[in-house]
Formats: structure tokens, C-alpha cells, sequence
């Protein structure tokens, strides 16, 4: 820590420099208002400012105060006076004075003055904390914002079935504060093709924060400028969405890419066909029996998308049978964790599958919820440290 310290008794002066040049504190002392500020008009690097106040009257010290506040913006300023000008000090103190010691007869409040000059820096310091912290939530709301207004929430099922879908952001809960609602990479979308197709797609960017939120974002651009191009497969319309990404930098920049689940819903013939850029694979519940099996194994997902240009995709295609209960996700859902009993227990497949089971009689919507308060209840309130979406879809 450096202080700079303006002192007018010579003799306090050589006590202070005692006190305040300790370990690696480093105390600069000016005798006069003048020596004072021609210290400051050449030397910033300072972490506090001591000056003595009243000498040789208030209305001097108040100019020098004035000149070292306008030098020194951001160094917090201690004042020391005399008890009888304590009241004064009230003008100093509204203009931007952090601090003031009342300077006895005995000269005792030297003592005070490193741990004085310690509380206010730190004080100081925290408060600027505190302000880029408001200020960072205030940019994370933003991005938040932006990202939660690409999601749709008027979805429209086609004839036969049940459509719901939801996102929520992850959470981060700071001690002794309120949780911090991050911004993410998460992203669904629910459109109809004609009266008997419906796609469905959910994805999920790497990272979190501004780059996976306008990464998603250049997807969504993507998805819908070619969207309605008539691609006669899924597998074709992904090959074409990843060759698209990887001509952005911004994209693979830091290692960074894109999984995705695009799948296309034939309500007529009740078929759901589907491909997977490294994406979590789909799963289908039978609501009569409980049973709940993914659509193909793991390694039925291709590349994530922005890594190569070129790359290839599979194209899959299932059943909905009469009791089918579809669900995509992110693995923001299975990924949900807790503390039990000292060890890390992830929501996982098995809390999917416990929850899917529970709920075969409950209504689309109802099941949703449950999928969310299930696994948010395994964080033991701690809050989600990745993104969540689902599409859940009945066939009624």
C-alpha cells in the first residue's frame, strides 16, 4: 500500500513515516499544501491520501482537498483535524472525503492511523466491487434477454398430440447473496412445416455468457433464413447448418461449437425422424407401461456443429406409438448434481427416468414441471450450473 501524506508538525510527520512505511507499505511525505499537489500532479500510483486539515486554515485545506481529489479521482482520502474543527469536516466528507481521525493533544491517534487507512482502502475497494458486480449482473440480464427472445412460448401442436417446451438459465447462488441467473448457450425451437409436419429442434452452445448466447444466435439466424428451403431430410439440413457455422470465426473461436437436435414430427403417419449433432440422444416413455428407452444408441449423434466443414449426418427415424411420450433435452437436465452425503450425485438418466415414470398419468405441461422441480430439488437449492430445455411431446 502507498500513501501519500500531507503533514504540517515535522516531529508527527517522522512518527507517521514510522508507523506507515511497515512490510511492503510505502508512506510518500510532503510538508505544505504546494509540495502536496506537485507530488500528485506527477505520481498517481497511490492507494490512499493522509492530509492534515485546518492547516493554516479550513478554506487552504479545503482547496488542496479539492486538488487532490481532481488529481487523484479514485484514491480515497483521509482527513485528520483538530476536535474543534470536527463539525467542519462535514463539507469534506460530502464532497468525497472517505475518512477522518481527530488529531488529541497526545498525538495517540497516530497509533490508528495504518488500521484506519487499511479499513478505508478495503471499504473503498469493496463498494467498487460491489459496483462491477451490479454492473456485471446488469450485462448478464442483457445477454439473458436477448437469448430468452428467440425462444418461442406459443407453440402450436399439431392434430393428435401435445406440444410443450421450456428453457431456464443456470444458476448460480453466491454466498450470502441471491442467486446470479446466468446467460447461456441454451436454445429450442417448435415450428410447423405444413398441417402434418412439425419440427423440433433443441441445442446447446459451448460456454456460457455472451459468446455461447450470440453463438446460438447466429444459429437461429442461420435456421431461419433456410428453414423453409424444402431440404428433403434432416440429416441434409444439418450437413447445410454446419457448413454455415464453420465459415464463422466467431464460432469455432477458443475451441468453441454447437450440438443440436433436429428432428421433424410426421403427425399423419405418426413418425419422428431425427438427426443428432452430438447432441443427447432422444428418449420415448410408453405412458401405459412405464417404459422409457432413448431412440438409438450413443453413438447415433454425429460431430457437434462448427467444428468441420463437410461433415456427415445420420438420418433416424422411429414410431410414436398411441402412448409415446417424447422427450429432447440438454444435458443440462441429467446434469444437475447435488451433495449427498459428501459426494457429487448428478440427476441423471435414472432421476429422468424415475420422474417420466411417476408422472404417465399427468398431463404434458404437468410432466414439464415435474422434469424441472425434480432435478433443481436434486441441487439441494443451489440452483442448475448448466443451461436446461425441453421439448416434451404427447401423442393424445
Amino acid at each position: 500500500m502507498r500513501v501519500l501524506v500531507g503533514w504540517d508538525d515535522p516531529e508527527q510527520a517522522d512518527t507517521i513515516s514510522l508507523f506507515l512505511n511497515v512490510e511492503h507499505d510505502e508512506a510518500v511525505l510532503t510538508n505544505g499544501s504546494a509540495e502536496m499537489l506537485a507530488v500528485a500532479h506527477r505520481d498517481d500510483n497511490f492507494d490512499a491520501v493522509l492530509m492534515s486539515v485546518g492547516v493554516p486554515d479550513m478554506d487552504d485545506s479545503y482547496e488542496v482537498f479539492r486538488g487532490i481529489r481532481k488529481l487523484l479521482p479514485d484514491v480515497p482520502i483521509v482527513g485528520a483535524c483538530q476536535p474543534a474543527d470536527v463539525y467542519r469536516m462535514a463539507k469534506f466528507l460530502s464532497q468525497g472525503m472517505r475518512n477522518y481521525m481527530l488529531r488529541d493533544p497526545g498525538g495517540d491517534f497516530v497509533f490508528l492511523l495504518h488500521a484506519t487507512i487499511v479499513n478505508t482502502v478495503e471499504a473503498v475497494r469493496a463498494e467498487r466491487e460491489r459496483e462491477i458486480a451490479e454492473k456485471l449482473r446488469e450485462e448478464v440480464n442483457s445477454v439473458r434477454k436477448l437469448q430468452e427472445s428467440i425462444i418461442p412460448h406459443d407453440l402450436k401442436s399439431p392434430d393428435g398430440y401435445n406440444i410443450a417446451a421450456r428453457y431456464e438459465p443456470s444458476q448460480i447462488r453466491v454466498l450470502g447473496g441471491q442467486p446470479v441467473v446466468m446467460a447461456g448457450g441454451d436454445y429450442y425451437e417448435v415450428f410447423r412445416l405444413d398441417a402434418d409436419h412439425t419440427v423440433m429442434l433443441v441445442s446447446d452452445a459451448s460456454g456460457h455468457g455472451m459468446k455461447a448466447c450470440m453463438s446460438i444466435m447466429t444459429m437461429h439466424t442461420l435456421i431461419t433464413l433456410i428453414r423453409n428451403q424444402g431440404y428433403e431430410d434432416v440429416a441434409s439440413f444439418v450437413a447445410t447448418v454446419n457448413n454455415r457455422l464453420c465459415e464463422q470465426s466467431f464460432i469455432q473461436s477458443g475451441g468453441g461449437f454447437i450440438t443440436v437436435l433436429y428432428g421433424v414430427l410426421d403427425a399423419k403417419n405418426h413418425k419422428f425422424t431425427w438427426t443428432s449433432a452430438g447432441h443427447p440422444i432422444p428418449l420415448m416413455c410408453r405412458r401405459k407401461t412405464g417404459a422409457i428407452e432413448p431412440l438409438g444408441p450413443h453413438e447415433s449423434g454425429g460431430l457437434p456443429l462448427g467444428l468441420y466443414s463437410d461433415a456427415e449426418y445420420e438420418t433416424h427415424t422411429c414410431d410414436v406409438p398411441e402412448d409415446g411420450r417424447l422427450l429432447i433435452y440438454t444435458d443440462g437436465l441429467i446434469e444437475a448434481f447435488g451433495d449427498v452425503d459428501g459426494r457429487h450425485v448428478e440427476f441423471g438418466f435414472d432421476g429422468v427416468q424415475k420422474t417420466l415414470q411417476k408422472r404417465v398419468n399427468d398431463t404434458t405441461e404437468a410432466t414439464l414441471d415435474a422434469l424441472f422441480d425434480d432435478s433443481h430439488e436434486m441441487t439441494g437449492g443451489m440452483g442448475r450450473h448448466d443451461d436446461t430445455s425441453i421439448v416434451l411431446v404427447d401423442r393424445i
